[in-house]
């Protein structure tokens, strides 16, 4: 795996995996539901991921939006394609919703409604938060 995708938390924040493309958990939570979409090519720039990448990608993007809609019931979806630290490809998936989302006894706002996102407002999770997150996560993409 690539430098980027170790970074969001590889293994232990995966979520989900295709041949070209891993869905990972985002620990810093934007909103409920934050996963990172991250290519598993070395690629630095879209345009360099493989083809096959390119058609995969539909399929993830389907999974995504078919879970998070069960699991936070986004009224948008947002994909961010920021790469400026991490710069390996690999898009932020924000659930966007203009009411507070409930989970595990946590209330995750989207502080930028129904403006851009607010990044710097993410809530760090705990460890045993990530981890109960990314199986509860996992198991609606299996």
């Amino acid at each position: 795996m690539n430098e980027t995708i170790r970074k969001f938390g590889y293994p232990s924040t995966l979520v989900a995996e295709l041949e070209h493309w891993v869905i990972l958990l985002r620990p810093a939570q934007v909103t409920l539901g934050s996963l990172v979409l991250a290519a598993k090519s070395d690629a630095t720039a879209f345009s360099q991921i493989p083809v096959e990448a390119f058609t995969e990608q539909a399929d993830a993007v389907r999974r995504i939006e078919q879970v998070l809609a069960g699991f936070c019931s986004y009224e948008r979806l947002n994909y961010l394609m920021l790469m400026m630290v991490d710069p390996n490809v690999h898009f932020h998936v924000i659930p966007r919703y203009s009411e507070p989302r409930q989970w595990n006894g946590l209330e995750f706002a989207d502080a930028g409604w129904p403006g851009m996102p607010q990044l710097g407002t993410a809530r760090e999770l705990t460890g045993g938060e990530k981890s109960q997150l990314t199986s509860e996560l996992a198991e609606r993409f299996r």
